[in-house]
């Protein structure tokens, strides 16, 4: 090996941390308090992006981190455009030169020892691609963070929450239950998930043609194929505030209708791993599992969800999708 190239690697950072801001400077604060203590300066550091919130969120962060006295180890990187969380964080992982890049959601509370026990799992399990800790409610409740991949199928038993088809069709059902440490999954939440610099330098960084949801799916597949292996450590304990970066999970939840841009990301999903055929299959399973639930008088829908699933995906290709700077081939 040549002595410059030992030399950068020497030079490299065992992690990196991306919190990305939109409009949350209080929970990005809240989160950074939660990570002092946790972060070795010499060997790691913290980047917030800002996904051009046009707001006054950089003075705020700023601030809190010169007051705090937090500048040894997290800084901001301002991103010009707010091209939703998928491009948002490839700018943190551009402005790193970490061997590990961790993504943390800002509406999260990291419990002291998580940054560590994910580390120490990653020096343990060399075959481990990206890992993501047990996520939960301030009071520690559980949060189901690991799942299976998303089917045409998948979409029939959610729109009919009816037992009996998840029960046909088991392997088709996303949330899956762990509470023990487990290698081989197929996709984790990303709300917080260690991620090392290996598989983005193999499958690229996250798909910039998801503006929001679906991004983390989509990056676990092209791993998987990759033949990168996913872990699941409950060890690591992280507080996950569902909906304080997105109201998505609160509209669900309330039943009211989704932005343009989850359906988009649906579609695009869809076509990428299934086909343009695999779309319209898995929205005429949605509207048969609708159909099924309604007449049972249960559905999974939210409102105008049966338009709104024949969202087009936004064609555009990604544009510096890759550590280089290039074109994600």
């Amino acid at each position: 090996m040549k002595e410059g190239a030992k030399n950068s690697i020497q030079q490299m950072r065992q992690l990196a941390i991306i919190v990305l801001n939109y409009k949350t400077p209080g929970f990005v604060v809240d989160c950074l308090h939660s990570l002092n203590g946790q972060i070795d300066p010499q060997t790691q550091e913290v980047i917030v992006v800002d996904n051009c919130s046009g707001d006054d969120s950089v003075i705020e962060i700023e601030k809190a981190i010169e007051s705090a006295g937090w500048g040894s180890w997290a800084r901001v990187v301002r991103s010009p455009v707010n091209g939703g969380f998928a491009a948002g964080n490839n700018v943190g992982i551009k402005a790193s030169n970490a061997k590990v890049c961790l993504l943390l959601n800002s509406d999260t509370i990291v419990r002291d020892g998580a940054i560590e026990t994910l580390m120490r799992t990653l020096d343990e399990h060399p075959e481990i691609g990206m890992i993501g800790p047990q996520l939960e409610w301030p009071d520690g409740t559980h949060q189901i963070s690991t799942f299976r991949y998303g089917t045409p199928i998948t979409e029939m038993i959610y729109a009919s929450r009816l037992g009996i088809i998840e029960r046909v069709f088991p392997k088709h059902v996303v949330a899956r239950e762990l509470h023990a440490f487990t290698i081989g999954i197929d996709w984790i939440s990303f709300a917080c998930v260690a991620i090392r610099r290996e598989v983005f330098e193999a499958v690229g960084l996250l798909d910039e043609g998801y503006f929001m949801y679906f991004e983390d799916v989509a990056l676990c597949r092209r791993a998987t194929k990759a033949g990168f292996v996913i872990g699941y450590q409950p060890d690591a304990r992280v507080v996950h505030l569902r909906g304080g970066s997105s109201p998505v999970k609160e509209q669900t939840r309330q039943r009211k209708r989704r932005p343009a841009y989850y359906y988009a990301a649906r579609s695009h999903y869809l076509r990428s791993f299934y086909g343009v055929l695999g779309h319209i299959l898995a929205n005429l399973l949605w509207m048969t599992g609708w159909t099924i639930g309604a007449l049972r008088g249960r559905t999974g829908a939210v409102a105008h969800e049966y338009i709104d699933i024949w969202t087009s995906p936004k064609h555009r290709v990604p544009i510096g999708n890759s550590l280089g700077g290039g074109d994600d081939g």
